[in-house]
């Protein structure tokens, strides 16, 4: 059963794969730049991410010794961090869109053979994890609903959301088959950032002992946990005084680093991409309006035209079912 199962989720991701934004092509015949684990003395004239012509696709990344990689990033199904093509169609049939339907949504009332007040209670702090996946107040379809709200409102889907997480995966995941971690440490060192769609992206990752469950009934184990970030230009800290001046200072600095920073681990791009679910305002989440700001998929200014002067307010905000009911975000 499980087998049948897998092979139906695996099949409808290949279609949400072919619609999702296709990156600049690139053929690798003719490029005259060396790929991974061979490394560049200077930064390579490419876009970051790019695709080839073959369909596999690469990110260009800065080594800590000061020279460049063009490191492979395809996602798979194969990778022995995460397997990374697998959506939830089974229970939710409308996410092989990219989206889930709204009516479809909040009829549901079980995920993976799990009631839904089950993975809320799985979910709080203190139960599976100290942490938690979703803050005391916060409820499993609360959090589906609103997010799903939140990447259509932005014109990205969960699919689009998950890729850039799981291309810094595999870029974990290629220095670990290749002994490039600190094991003593537990600590990634070998990349201090990379670039995508322009962005400068900084990351830290660390590998832990433990193994963290999961609150569905799918298999995710959770043992890395990583730290992402990207520095607010000029002109971005200028936009956000404007158009958030009544904030004040200690405010401006929350949604500053709201915006620029992700804290999170390997099963939020799976949870991402299986069920559109980015955790809830515990310390793990993963945020999609920090997602498309810190990746580049949208701009400070197509960000705030999607939620105008309401940036603070959904970035801190915890998605109740009341708070949800209203229309927020």
């Amino acid at each position: 059963m499980k087998t049948i199962i897998s092979i139906f989720l695996a099949t409808a991701v290949f279609s949400i794969w072919a619609r999702t934004e296709e990156l600049p092509l690139i053929d690798l015949q003719n490029m005259p730049f060396a790929i991974y684990p061979q490394t560049n003395d200077t930064r390579p004239d490419l876009p970051s991410p790019f695709r080839t012509t073959t369909g596999d696709d690469y990110v260009v990344a800065a080594m800590k010794e000061g020279n460049f990689a063009i490191m492979p990033v395809t996602l798979n199904n194969d990778s022995s961090m995460c397997p990374q093509l697998i959506v939830n169609t089974l229970d939710f049939p409308s996410l092989a869109t990219g989206l889930h339907n709204t009516k479809e949504l909040v009829e549901t009332r079980m995920i993976t053979g799990r009631s839904l007040a089950e993975i809320t209670d799985l979910g709080r702090p203190g139960q599976l994890s100290e942490d938690g996946f979703m803050s005391a107040n916060e409820d499993i379809l609360s959090l589906l609903v609103a997010d799903n709200r939140i990447v259509s409102q932005l014109g990205l889907t969960h699919p689009q959301m998950a890729t850039p997480l799981f291309h810094l995966l595999n870029m974990m995941d290629m220095d670990l088959k290749l002994g490039r971690w600190n094991s003593r440490r537990h600590e990634w060192q070998n990349v201090p950032f990379f670039f995508y769609n322009n962005q400068k992206v900084y990351v830290e990752a660390h590998d832990t002992k433990g193994g963290q469950l999961s609150i569905f009934d799918d298999g995710i184990k959770g043992a890395f946990w990583m730290i992402i970030k990207r520095a607010l230009t000029k002109a971005e800290k200028d936009f956000l005084d404007q158009h958030y001046s009544s904030l004040t200072p200690t405010q401006k600095e929350k949604l500053a680093k709201l915006l620029c920073e992700i804290y999170t681990g390997e099963m939020e791009p799976q949870y991402i991409m299986r069920y559109g679910f980015y955790e809830g305002h515990a310390g793990w989440r993963a945020d999609p309006i920090t997602i498309a700001f810190v990746f580049g998929l949208k701009s400070l200014e197509e960000i705030e035209a999607a939620f105008p002067g309401q940036l603070y307010e959904i970035l801190t905000a915890e998605f109740t079912r009341d708070y949800v009911m209203r229309g927020r975000p």
